[in-house]
């Protein structure tokens, strides 16, 4: 029998997946359009099994659903009709993958919720100004619907992740009180100069982290798509609450909204694994550009500690 993942994470370190949506593109599949990775639930479904069963190839024990970017104004703007078929249906993909890979026992289905900036389609979840207009009530109603879904689709965790501002998380973590489902939340934050870490729209994160320690559903707080130079700060910020932290960085390569493309250099380095699980980095993967050559590294990482 699978132990709960709040179980395992007692144990020790567990191995994430990397960026879907990079493993997609990898593999000749068409992520252009404002929906992303979650386009292909409609269009490809098995290139989404086909992307979780690399990942589980690499190491990875926990499979994040395609549901990063789906909601019901996305999808009817793209004229593909209402979200939550296709939101149940990222978690059976999710569980497929799983199966095929002859892992029901030993790896866990997360299901992916993005924040409200994903869907504009614009990058603002990498700013969360949208945050400031919408206030608090707004978020929830538009966030509830979709984990209401996916809490009853089969996930063993509900992962509410790039979460760029103070009151989308505090909307998200309300609605998962209200759940009561195993779930974790992930800030996508920046370090200032001063050697704070904050979250996108610039407020400290161990308050974001402190209202999260009071949702007792919680298996994990952290950290994803946050340069991997800024990891380490945001880590020990997590660590503070006495959750499990989880952590999954970009490659270090930025976004460029406009030209939709990635610009830099790849600076994501498994040597620097070790201090974050010192730190407190129990769930431990990748975002964006991380494929599963990267999550194979971090799991020969993690498996020779």
């Amino acid at each position: 029998m699978r132990a709960t993942l709040a179980e395992a994470l007692r144990a020790g370190p567990v191995v994430l997946d990397g960026g879907l949506a990079t493993q997609l593109e990898s593999a000749g599949a068409d992520v252009s359009s404002a929906l992303w990775s979650a386009r292909l639930l409609h269009d490809d479904p098995a290139a989404v099994v086909a992307a979780h069963q690399a990942f589980f190839a690499a190491g990875a024990r926990i499979a994040t659903t395609a549901s990063y970017q789906a909601s019901d104004e996305g999808y009817q703007a793209a004229g593909l009709g209402p979200a939550t078929p296709l939101l149940r249906r990222s978690v059976e993909l999710a569980v497929q993958a799983r199966a095929q890979a002859g892992l029901e026992d030993h790896a866990w289905v997360a299901a992916s919720v993005g924040p409200y900036g994903a869907v504009l389609a614009d990058g603002s979840e990498y700013t969360g100004r949208y945050a400031d207009g919408m206030g608090v009530a707004r978020l929830r109603a538009f966030h509830r619907p979709r984990l209401e879904v996916l809490a009853e689709a089969g996930a063993d965790v509900l992962a509410c992740e790039t979460v760029p501002a103070a009151a989308e998380a505090e909307a998200l973590l309300t609605e998962l009180d209200r759940l009561g489902v195993p779930s974790w939340l992930s800030l996508t934050t920046v370090v200032g100069d001063d050697g704070a870490v904050r979250t996108r729209r610039g407020e400290p994160a161990e308050q974001v982290f402190a209202m999260a320690a009071q949702v007792p559903s919680l298996v994990a707080v952290g950290v994803n798509c946050t340069a991997p130079s800024g990891v380490l700060s945001a880590v020990r910020a997590a660590a503070t609450t006495g959750l499990p932290v989880v952590v999954y960085p970009n490659s270090g390569e930025l976004w460029d909204a406009g030209a939709r493309r990635w610009t830099g250099t790849a600076a994501l380095d498994s040597a620097d694994i070790a201090s974050w699980v010192a730190a407190g980095a129990r769930l431990i993967g990748g975002c964006c550009r991380v494929g599963p050559s990267e999550v194979r590294a971090v799991a020969g990482t993690l498996s020779r500690r």
